[in-house]
């Protein structure tokens, strides 16, 4: 790594989200506390489970079709990766991108981030690589390469886009737009709306890894802003909203009990919940529809076989 930029300061935003977050009715929590080293772990070992379908098609549909989307990407190209945990999938483009100028992983998770980054520098010696520790839900500066790139490649998979609400989407994507540039290119995952029993049974898998990742949002409480969770007398909850096209996770209170957290109070009543998640689901054209609100036009498309999930390349013109 040539480089190594930090922009993470959460633990006084850690505080204030929670506080608020538990102030309102209902309660809420936000899902990007769920990455600490912990829940980054227990992220990546959900991704492994049977029920969990949208790690595996979509790395079987990067796989199949990687020549073809290094094709539309071109040569001489810089990416930055959002989210990019154990830079696992980056690996898949690599391998078939024309002479890449570099990479910028931006991950809030800070260990794994460097760790996984020193890793691809090993495999790929020739490609500057400048990870960046931050909340990527935010502006970030992004760092200049060494030999300025032909374009710049935003690529956001996983279907962490799902996790946004629909505006915050819109704005995410309008930042993605600024950064990328004239002519820059997104390659993005997301999820497809699909059977109910399907999509529940990938957010509560019965080895209950998911609901020790929901779990941890707790723990961390307790361990870094001196809160005083019972985990036993709380429970995962994984529900799909209809209306709005939506997996929602929550935590169940199964008493009625009062947390402390820095010396504030939270009541909670029997069956109470806090609502941790949402993962929304969308149609090739629901998600077209959003993405041109942030100036960003589809290239091109690929899907699974089953219609499980979609890898969609966009464009910051429309004059293709």
């Amino acid at each position: 790594m040539k480089q190594q930029a930090s922009y993470n300061r959460i633990d006084n935003d850690f505080l204030n989200d929670v506080i608020e977050g538990l102030s309102q009715n209902p309660k809420t929590l936000k899902p990007k506390y769920f990455y600490d080293n912990r829940g980054a772990q227990l992220f990546t070992e959900i991704c492994t489970t049977p029920e969990y379908y949208p790690t595996r098609t979509e790395i079987k549909i990067l796989n199949q079709n990687a020549e073809d989307i290094a094709s539309q990407i071109g040569d001489n190209t810089a990416l930055i990766e959002y989210g990019s945990g154990a830079l696992e999938k980056i690996k898949i483009l690599l391998n078939f991108l024309n002479e890449p100028v570099g990479l910028i992983p931006v991950d809030i998770s800070e260990d794994q981030l460097f760790a996984s980054a020193k890793n691809l520098e090993n495999l790929y010696p020739d490609l500057e690589i400048l990870p960046v520790a931050a909340d990527f839900t935010k502006p970030i500066p992004i760092p200049g390469f060494s030999h300025p790139p032909k374009k710049h490649v935003a690529f956001f998979p996983g279907s962490t886009i799902g996790n946004f609400e629909p505006d915050l989407a819109i704005q995410f994507l309008e930042g993605v737009t600024k950064t990328i540039g004239l002519d820059g290119l997104l390659l993005i995952g997301f999820d497809l709306k699909k059977d109910i029993e399907t999509l529940l049974a990938a957010y509560d898998d019965q080895r209950g890894i998911t609901s020790s990742f929901n779990k941890n949002l707790l723990s961390r409480i307790n361990d870094e802003l001196g809160g005083n969770f019972n985990l036993d007398t709380f429970e995962h909850v994984a529900r799909y909203n209809e209306n709005k096209g939506r997996i929602e996770m929550h935590l169940k209170s199964t008493t009625e009990q009062t947390v402390s957290i820095n010396k504030e109070l939270f009541e909670f009543l029997e069956g109470e919940t806090i609502h941790t998640e949402n993962c929304y689901k969308f149609t090739k054209e629901s998600f077209t529809a959003m993405s041109s609100k942030a100036g960003l036009y589809p290239v091109k498309t690929w899907t699974d076989d089953q219609n499980l999930f979609a890898v969609m390349l966009l464009r910051t013109t429309s004059n293709l």
